[in-house]
């Protein structure tokens, strides 16, 4: 019985193949969202800098836009920190 049930668990694990992952840039605050057909496939392009940039994309097709949620907005130049200076006991 354990060997049918390993069996099983091969096939089933051979036949399931790899799972594409969803890349979100977060560099980009504006994702599209194109929908799939029949013969096209269903995506996500996070690489647009505006909702209008993103929606003259758009135009026409089965898409949306929407704000990228792992935006991380812009670098920011690390705090410096102040000096102080010491006075003399004079």
């Amino acid at each position: 019985m354990r060997l049918k049930l390993v069996l099983v668990a091969a096939v089933a694990g051979c036949l399931a193949g790899p799972a594409a992952a969803q890349m979100y840039d977060p560099n980009y605050p504006v994702c599209l969202e194109v929908y799939g057909g029949r013969l096209t496939p269903e995506y996500i392009d996070c690489s647009y800098t505006s909702l209008p940039q993103c929606q003259a994309t758009a135009s026409g097709r089965s898409a949306t836009c929407s704000v990228n949620p792992f935006y991380k907005g812009p670098k920011r130049p690390p705090k410096q920190r102040e000096q102080r200076q010491r006075r003399s006991a004079n």
